[in-house]
């Protein structure tokens, strides 16, 4: 881990029940490549695999990989960290629950699941491998509670994070160590008893052919209450296999 990656959304892995449609899913809206490695022990279930690495451009920043046994549907993000196991150590304390035990993923590093204190998954990570940040592919996660809802000082405790004082359509900043926008939360509200979840944000040369191309292959809009504003700006969608997604455009968002 180099320290500029301290506390940044350094991969995505993408739990998927159907790998290929997937592929043709992200490839159709995004414009996503991909790279087929064969893992001789692969972190999700042991044994040799296939895994997909999914690129924009030249940047891998994601993987995808049939659901393993126990897990659902879903994207997860992975923060960085200088130690997992020492974060993971901490993770009850703070309110939160493990999900897996800090586990080695591989010429790649370190990683663990866990769940906040309001339910979102989201994993740890201390990579080994020299990719960047993915800053093409992905844009700032975005956080959806019921409401304001935020569990502040378990992000803060693991990974130095922030929450802005300023509020910009209906959504809060989550600042990195360093002061960087990692996050935004955003101001919907799950349907009662759901979890929180993690969305990441799908960088798109333009989101309204994106957002079009998406409803083509299958996606349709997340069961969320929000105002007629965020759903202009952010509408939240749901991959053929129920993965929450956004769209934002290619350029950094600033607030």
């Amino acid at each position: 881990m180099t320290q500029s990656k301290a506390g940044q959304i350094v991969w995505h892995d993408l739990f998927t029940s159907d790998r290929a449609r997937s592929m043709a899913f992200y490839q159709h809206v995004a414009s996503w490549t991909y790279q087929i490695e064969r893992a001789t022990d692969f972190a999700w279930g042991g044994g040799e695999k296939d895994f997909v690495l999914a690129l924009s451009g030249d940047e891998a920043g994601a993987g995808f990989a049939e659901t393993p046994s126990g897990q659902q549907n879903g994207w997860i993000a992975y923060i960085e960290v200088p130690d997992v196991d020492a974060a993971v150590s901490r993770v009850v304390t703070l309110g939160g629950k493990i999900v897996r035990e800090p586990f080695e993923v591989p010429g790649v590093g370190r990683n663990a699941l866990v769940r906040d204190p309001l339910g979102a998954i989201v994993g740890i990570s201390l990579s080994r491998h020299s990719f960047p940040v993915p800053r093409r592919q992905f844009g700032p996660e975005m956080y959806v509670s019921n409401g304001n809802d935020f569990p502040q000082t378990f992000y803060a405790d693991l990974f130095g994070w922030q929450v802005s004082p300023e509020r910009v359509k209906d959504r809060v900043a989550l600042l990195g160590p360093g002061g960087d926008l990692v996050a935004t939360h955003h101001a919907a509200t799950l349907p009662a008893g759901s979890n929180s979840v993690w969305v990441p944000c799908i960088k798109v040369a333009s989101v309204s052919d994106a957002f079009r191309a998406a409803e083509t292959k299958g996606a349709r809009p997340a069961s969320l209450e929000v105002n007629e504003t965020v759903q202009v700006h952010d509408p939240i969608l749901c991959d053929p296999d129920g993965a929450p997604f956004v769209l934002g455009v290619t350029q950094t968002t600033t607030f």
